[in-house]
């Protein structure tokens, strides 16, 4: 009867599952079943076993296009069973991991691959693996998950040409090895968080200063050699733009008359960007005693009557730079 077919579909299910643990599987909610070794196991189509939440595998077998195994042979266990069978291969621990753009941190009870309970841990994981966990997220996302200021990217940039050009001991801003770096930069802050959130709320540029190359002492001459402002013969202080593969220094191109060497950090020549008084690229230079000489007549005859209320001088290189329109300089001179 009924009652004697159960018991032997019991027997078998036990001695399958004690034969072969490792293919204890359960049910996935995306249909097939997952089995104690990690592996996919599916049904043949209408198999009347498709309904069972555990199953213990005799025989499957898979091409090497598939990814999952085909189940030839199986038997239905309860999860008590299941437990028993496999019992050696349990184990619960704390698993801190980045999904999803953040940190999720669970205590898993386990039997093999297969998940037996998932309890969420919130603020009460290991501070060791959710570091871990942050810096896997910092590997994946890059330093972009940090809180970066303008000043903070300018910091970046300024280190990233000094890099370039003078190499040692200067250091690598590069994302990768600001990520493998993360250790020295982003200590203690980064002990002291447990989510995104909190690495947004560190200032990349305070930490960043951290690697500049303090031990040696070089860490002083950063504004010497890579300082943010330029003086121009005007008197104002410009800012450069170190962003791209040269430092750009871009100002009026009144306020740059009597300058005949071309402005130098660490060594090399800016990329003078001359702008006209309405603040509109007119030339570019990295030679400004040449472009006296060559190239600012056919800007002076564009742009003179453009602008009759600046000074136009025919000699620039000679001449008195300025901030200010030719009548301010006679009201002021």
């Amino acid at each position: 009867g009924g009652g004697a077919g159960e018991g032997e579909d019991a027997v078998a299910g036990l001695v399958t599952a004690l034969a072969f643990p490792e293919r204890v599987a359960r049910a996935r909610e995306q249909g097939g079943y997952l089995m104690v070794s990690g592996s996919g196991a599916r049904l043949a189509e209408g198999s009347a076993l498709r309904a069972t939440p555990w199953l213990a595998v005799a025989v499957a077998d898979r091409t090497a296009r598939d990814t999952t195994a085909r189940v030839r042979l199986a038997a239905v266990v309860d999860e008590s069973v299941a437990r028993r069978a496999a019992g050696h291969l349990r184990s619960t621990g704390e698993e801190v991991h980045w999904e999803d753009g953040d940190v999720v941190a669970r205590s898993v009870d386990r039997l093999g691959a297969v998940e037996l309970t998932v309890r969420p841990l919130g603020a009460g994981a290991a501070p060791a693996l959710v570091r871990e966990a942050l810096l896997d997220g910092l590997r994946r996302e890059g330093p972009g998950l940090l809180r970066w200021g303008r000043e903070a990217g300018e910091l970046r940039e300024r280190l990233a040409f000094l890099h370039r050009e003078l190499g040692e001991p200067w250091p690598d801003v590069a994302d990768g090895p600001l990520v493998e770096r993360a250790g020295e930069w982003l200590e203690p802050e980064l002990s002291r968080a447990v989510r995104r959130a909190d690495l947004g709320r560190i200032d990349a540029g305070e930490a960043l200063r951290r690697l500049l190359p303090w031990a040696s002492g070089e860490a002083g001459r950063l504004d010497e050699l890579a300082p943010e402002r330029i003086e121009v013969p005007s008197g104002s202080r410009i800012r450069v733009d170190y962003g791209g593969e040269r430092p750009v220094l871009a100002v009026k191109l009144q306020e740059m008359f009597g300058l005949a060497e071309t402005p130098r950090v660490a060594g090399v020549p800016v990329l003078v960007h001359l702008l006209s008084p309405a603040g509109r690229p007119a030339a570019v230079t990295a030679d400004l005693a040449s472009f006296w000489r060559d190239g600012y007549r056919a800007v002076r005859a564009e742009l003179r009557g453009r602008y009759p209320k600046h000074p136009w001088p025919e000699d620039p290189s000679r001449a008195e730079p300025t901030r200010h329109t030719s009548a301010r300089l006679r009201r002021e001179g």
